[in-house]
């Protein structure tokens, strides 16, 4: 496989081995003391090791944090910048899935700040409250194939205290050099690597039929789901298939690149319930994607014809496209209907529902939604039945 070098929306660096070039990262951002952030189970792997090695093997002395939650939390930010401060660290390499992006995203931003992590919340104009200039480089190494939060100018935390998932904005959130090295996702489960792949659909999906003007972003996102049409289940069922880990960690950056226009509906839905019921974002964003795309029909139908028509789909309709994506998630073992991953007497109907119409995403969704939609839209998803 050839190596690359791209440089949209930041500098990336894409192919084999190019773990190998971490230190030249470092030495790019005058980082000489970083700190990975990465997950408990990340921890004690193969990968982190030999990064660590390869670090280390070029006298860069690097500290590790590795509580990082599924859904990660203000708490595990917080600890982060103090573990960062102790260890008189310069600049932190997010390395992992998404939390593991996301709080070391965070990490950089809050490591200079004097305000709390919930003042930057993305509403109005609370980024620029920030000290810009305190916040510290960022190289994002991704693991997986699905949030893109390596090329995103924000992090998805959840504020313990309200129970909310938060949008932490600000431009600098954006790493400075991202490593797309396949080679780190070749043991990812497929279980995990269906997920994360739905989720980098779901990505590149809303960000398409968000509406709005941004020929950039959905050319992108075309592209992104036609790269997951024809990788995705071969990732999923070859995970050794280094062409198709490749193919999927580009189509979840260019997710992440593209919903800069917008998100939707699934994601107004998700939010809440991974928060409230720790369900995996990318398996509750697979979960609702039938839903939310039959209920925004009416709105969004010349849209998906063209996609259904990009992707080559057998039928090239709404309805070929509804039926791929039902076979997608049936191929993947995706739940059909939220209750079989959640107890209804543990689903909290009105707060939840109250959440999603609350949601930054919702804003972003082709069709007007009111607090009842957002009820509708997660009894059909408990009970199996699909918007006509």
């Amino acid at each position: 496989m050839k190596k690359f070098n791209w440089n949209y929306p930041t500098i990336m660096w894409v192919g084999e081995n190019r773990i190998k070039d971490i230190c030249l990262a470092c030495k790019n951002l005058s980082v000489k003391k970083p700190l990975l952030v990465t997950d408990v189970g990340l921890a004690n792997s193969k990968i982190i090791q030999t990064t660590l090695n390869i670090l280390n093997n070029e006298n860069i002395p690097t500290e590790m944090f590795s509580n990082v939650k599924g859904n990660p939390t203000g708490t595990n930010v917080n600890e982060g910048v103090a573990f960062y401060k102790k260890k008189n660290c310069d600049g932190v390499i997010a390395f992992g899935g998404g939390s593991s992006l996301d709080v070391g995203k965070a990490v950089a931003f809050m490591s200079n700040q004097t305000l709390s992590l919930w003042d930057f919340e993305d509403v109005g104009d609370n980024w620029t409250k920030a000290n810009s200039d305190g916040i510290s480089p960022i190289i994002a190494v991704p693991t997986t194939a699905g949030t893109g939060s390596e090329t995103g100018r924000a992090s998805v935390i959840l504020n313990e205290e309200t129970g909310v998932k938060n949008i932490i904005f600000h431009p600098k959130f954006l790493p400075s050099i991202v490593i797309l090295d396949p080679l780190l996702t070749l043991e990812l489960p497929s279980k995990i690597t269906a997920t994360t792949g739905m989720d980098a659909l779901a990505h590149n999906f809303e960000a398409f039929c968000s509406p709005g003007f941004h020929p950039m972003a959905d050319g992108i996102a075309l592209e992104g789901m036609k790269l997951i049409k024809k990788w995705l289940l071969e990732a999923v069922n070859n995970g050794k298939n280094v062409e198709a880990r490749m193919n999927m960690l580009t189509a979840a950056s260019m997710g992440s690149t593209a919903f800069q226009k917008g998100l939707g509906a699934i994601h107004s839905l998700s939010h809440p319930v991974n928060a409230i019921n720790n369900i995996h974002h990318g398996l509750s964003n697979a979960i609702f994607m039938p839903y939310v795309l039959t209920f925004n029909k009416d709105m969004i139908e010349n849209k998906i014809t063209k996609v259904s028509e990009y992707l080559e789909l057998n039928e090239k309709s709404f309805d070929g496209f509804l039926e791929w994506i039902l076979e997608l998630r049936k191929k993947l073992n995706i739940p059909h209907k939220l209750s079989e991953v959640i107890n209804e007497k543990d689903f909290d109907l009105p707060r939840l529902s109250k959440m999603a119409l609350n949601d930054p995403s919702t804003s972003g969704n082709p069709k007007k939604l009111t607090e009842n939609d957002m009820r509708i839209l997660y009894q059909h998803s408990m009970s199996g039945e699909l918007f006509k």
